[in-house]
């Protein structure tokens, strides 16, 4: 006999669905206008200029970031250039050419390095070549913690012990003690998939947290520990609250930030994939609101090899999810419990 009930609640959930789905694109760019990985307006100047294979727009831009002790942004566009440079570098060999002293270009050196090697078989071998040019960037400018930030993921790659690890990370703190990505790159290395443990993740990400500066997405740093369990695995069990706890110190920290803002777009991306893993759907949109329409590579490269695909897929599935649970009857939206039949 076919169940009745449950061809019913199939039905009130594909009516909900139809009914509010185009509503709770409210708030949402239209596909076309997702963009991957878009620069910030000080940074896609930069990226023109090299594309044209002119380096001075970069140059003044790390420069000034050197200046006025802008660690997070250096850290970011230093990423951001090394990543151009990868498929286009003959604006950096000039640079370098031409000033193979200065501080900015040897950072950008030094990270394009790594990460031309990381992907390598024999990365470990070919990453201790590296090293020389991680120290010529720290001593560019002693007040820097981003060639301490690299050097802690050089010391992944290579396969260095703790103690040579906590001698990195001494150095990086000393110099900026809530240096976001000092401590993402300390997280990667006390990560279960690397040289710790699930606990041991948890454990760091939430005293840095604990510790971190009103506003700052090192207070985020507990639900990249999330995603780090939720996505690797392991024999570790955490608890449900604990991984709730870390995507609710997550909203707070991303509630701090403007809607649509570059700045904050990884961590709001990295938490959504989080929320959704967790089947928090409701959460899950109003950071798709958040974000707009700034998608990030990070996380969705990690289970797509189209991770704009992916987003804007997700995307389209948590609003379904949301859908498929509002109240059908108006009246149950008014106020009151909703009727069981409803659910």
């Amino acid at each position: 006999m076919v169940d009745t009930m449950a061809l019913l609640r199939a039905f009130i959930r594909t009516a909900r669905m139809v009914k509010n789905t185009s509503r709770l694109a409210a708030g949402l760019p239209a596909d076309d206008e997702v963009l991957l990985d878009a620069p910030d307006e000080r940074l896609a100047p930069a990226l023109v200029a090299a594309a044209r294979g002119e380096y001075d727009i970069a140059a003044k831009l790390l420069a000034a970031t050197r200046e006025a002790a802008e660690w997070e942004n250096r850290d970011r566009y230093a990423r951001r250039l090394a990543v151009f440079a990868r498929t286009r570098d003959g604006w950096l060999q000039t640079w370098q050419s031409e000033s193979p002293h200065d501080p900015d270009a040897l950072l950008v050196k030094a990270e394009l390095a790594v990460r031309r090697w990381w992907e390598s078989p024999a990365r470990a071998e070919l990453l201790r070549e590296v090293g020389p040019l991680i120290g010529a960037a720290a001593e560019g400018d002693p007040r820097d913690p981003v060639p301490w930030r690299i050097a802690l993921d050089h010391a992944r790659g290579t396969n260095a012990g703790h103690t040579e690890f906590e001698k990195l990370w001494t150095e990086a703190v000393r110099r900026s003690p809530h240096h976001y990505g000092c401590h993402v790159a300390a997280l990667k290395y006390l990560s279960a998939a690397w040289y710790g443990s699930h606990r041991e993740c948890f454990d760091f990400a939430e005293r840095a947290a604990q510790d971190a500066l009103p506003g700052s997405l090192v207070q985020a740093l507990p639900v990249r520990a999330a995603f780090a369990y939720l996505t690797e695995g392991g024999r570790a069990v955490i608890p449900r609250e604990r991984l709730d706890e870390a995507a609710d110190l997550a909203i707070a920290v991303s509630a701090a930030y403007a809607s649509a803002d570059p700045w904050p777009a990884e961590v709001r991306n990295l938490l959504t994939y989080v929320l959704i893993r967790l089947e928090r759907w409701q959460d899950a949109l109003d950071q798709l609101r958040l974000i707009g329409p700034y998608a990030t590579s990070f996380p969705w490269d990690r289970v797509s090899d189209d991770p704009l695909g992916q987003f804007l897929e997700l995307r389209d599935g948590v609003r379904l999810e949301v859908a498929s649970i509002i109240p059908l009857h108006p009246r149950s939206e008014r106020g009151g419990r909703a009727r069981s039949g409803d659910h």
